[in-house]
């Protein structure tokens, strides 16, 4: 065992983690998605 895994900076589930990151990135497209349909049905 390395000096690393031996002094742990987070010892927060790493699942917690990777579902933010999921839920932040889906919420930016889902943004993009609708401005970009708001900006067609206003252009029509």
């Amino acid at each position: 065992m390395n000096q690393f895994e031996k002094d742990v900076q987070s010892k927060r589930n790493d699942a917690i983690d990777s579902g933010v990151g999921f839920g932040v990135s889906f919420a930016l497209f889902a943004v993009m998605f609708i401005i970009a349909t708001v900006i067609k049905f206003v252009g029509e």
